[in-house]
Formats: structure tokens, sequence, C-alpha cells
């Protein structure tokens, strides 16, 4: 019954990602925005869906170590596993706003929350304001910028779909319900299953967080991160992942922390893990400068698959 339910959650999370990916480009033609705003706002809260009710769950039933650990591996597996696969299939080239703006407060946010648990001992309602705070200056820096820029440039970006300038406002709402709703159950079917196989093998919850939970959770980012590399939209799988880290940490933890605080497990938390979340986050930058710059092409997202795998081998050891 745990491969069923497997089968069953990959299958309803690549048909998301397929309805979540039409929706989002036809939302970029009807009101004017960049696909890498679609990207990083409503692809990202859709997918992201997951961690929060996951993580919200945890936290009120006393599970704070697969509150956090779901976040974080989440974050981990966004760039490492996701971005390294959707680069392998299609290398991304990157926009300046990437600078600018967006991975300034991925890298941020990321770094607050490493404070936040390892001097602070948890997030505290207060704290827990701040980051959503900052996921809400974010979003209204973003759509700000966006006002500035012209469109044109990027909607003839080769490989999209034009007929979907045409499409009617009911039609994409039915596709983003669609295609959130897939993402949701299949992530709950495919943990579900994954959480049942790896509990039989007697491992801790932790591990399960970051590693079982987290990719399943991750697993709509790489459904519509994938479909959009294949149809080369390039801008909206990189704004994807981009936007689902910020609001898994901003949002997904800020109001988790605002219901219910949480407080570290001793037992459970390994402040190891954030090490790897930031080091991921600080390598994609340096990715994109050093090798050849303004993209991350297959040898990129090569080394970032490596650097996933190891972080999964020394947790599971």
């Amino acid at each position: 019954m745990s491969f069923l339910y497997l089968f069953l959650g990959l299958t309803a999370l690549v048909i998301g990602g397929e309805y979540l990916v039409r929706s989002a480009v036809g939302l970029s033609f009807k009101f004017k925005l960049s696909k890498m705003i679609i990207g990083l706002t409503v692809v990202s809260f859709a997918t992201s869906a997951p961690e929060l009710l996951v993580s919200l769950s945890a936290a009120l039933n006393g599970y704070s170590a697969i509150a956090l650990g779901n976040v974080i591996g989440s974050n981990i597996a966004n760039i490492g596993l996701v971005l390294g696969i959707t680069a392998l299939i299609s290398p991304i080239v990157i926009d300046h706003d990437f600078y600018k703006l967006n991975w300034p407060v991925m890298f941020s946010v990321s770094v607050a929350l490493t404070f936040l648990l390892i001097y602070q001992g948890g997030i505290s309602f207060g704290a827990g304001a701040g980051l959503f705070a900052c996921l809400v200056v974010y979003l209204f820096m973003l759509i700000k910028r966006n006002k500035r820029e012209t469109i044109e440039e990027e909607q003839s970006i080769e490989g999209i779909d034009e007929s979907l300038a045409e499409v009617s406002g009911f039609k994409i709402g039915l596709w983003l319900i669609i295609g959130a709703l897939a993402l949701y159950y299949g992530s709950e079917w495919l943990v579900k299953g994954a959480v049942e196989i790896a509990t039989d093998l007697g491992v801790s919850q932790r591990v399960i967080a970051v590693t079982v939970i987290a990719v399943g959770t991750s697993v709509p980012e790489l459904a519509a991160s994938v479909i959009a590399a294949i149809k080369k939209e390039k801008a909206l799988s990189l704004g994807n992942l981009i936007g689902s880290n910020i609001f898994n940490i901003a949002c997904v933890l800020g109001l988790t922390s605002m219901i219910h605080p949480i407080k570290i497990d001793l037992a459970e938390f390994l402040p190891a893990d954030l090490y790897w979340m930031v080091g991921f986050a600080a390598a994609l930058l340096v990715l994109i400068v050093l090798p050849s710059p303004h993209r991350i092409g297959r040898y990129e997202g090569l080394f970032l698959l490596v650097a996933y795998a190891v972080f999964v081998s020394l947790t599971i050891q």
C-alpha cells in the first residue's frame, strides 16, 4: 500500500505541476506581470502549501523536529535536488533581479533562521511575526520593481504558448485550483507512503523530516520547475525555487510560530542542517558568478546534485 501511495502521489504532482505552470503563464499575460514575478508569488505559494500544512500540523502536535526539519530539508532539496535536476535538463540564464533582490532576500532569511534557532533556541511569536513581515516587504518591493519594467522582451522568450494570452480568467483560475489541489494531495500521498516505509526502518523524526518529508514536499517544486524548464520557461523555474525558499522560512515558519511558538528539541535538532541550508544558498551565488557568469549550466547542476547526495548520505548515517 505504501508503494501505491508513492505512485499516486508522483502522478498527481506531475499533473498539478502542468496545470500550475499553465495558470502562471496565463496570469503573466492577464495581469501584465513578468513570469519571474508569477513564479516568485503564485507558483511558489501553491507549491509551498504542503510545507505550510505539514509544519503547522507538526508544531501543533509537539513535533518541532518535523516542523523545522521539513522546511530546512525542503530548502536544501530545492537548490541541491530540484535546481540541480532542472539545470541538467536545460541550462538557466540568470537575470539582474536575482542579484539585486531575490538572492539577497533568500540568503538573509536563511541566516536569520539560523541565528534564531542556534542563539535563541527557537522561534517566538515576535520572531515569527518579524519573518512574516519580511515576506510582506519583499513582495511589496517585488511588485513595485515590476511596475517599472516592460514585459515585451520577456514575453517573447522562446517556448511560450502565445495562445495562453487568449485564455479566459475563469479557465486560468480553474487550472490554478486543479494544480494546487493535485499538488497538495499528491504531496500528502507521497509523504504518507514514504514515511510508512521509512518508519519501518526505525529512522528518527529529524532524519525523516529533512530527507523523506522534505523531498516529498519539494516534489511539487520539482514537478513545476522541470515542466517549466522543458517548456523553456526558465525564468519561471528559477523564480519558483527562490520564491519557495523565501516562502518556506518567512511564511511557513513565520505563520507556524505565530500560531504555536517553535522550541528546539535538543535530542532531535542538529545545527549542521542549518549550515547545509546556508551553504547551499551561498554556493548558488558562487556557481552563478564564477564558472559561467549569469547562468546555471549542466555542470553546475551536476555539482548541486552531488552535493545534495553527500548531504543525504551524511544525514542517514
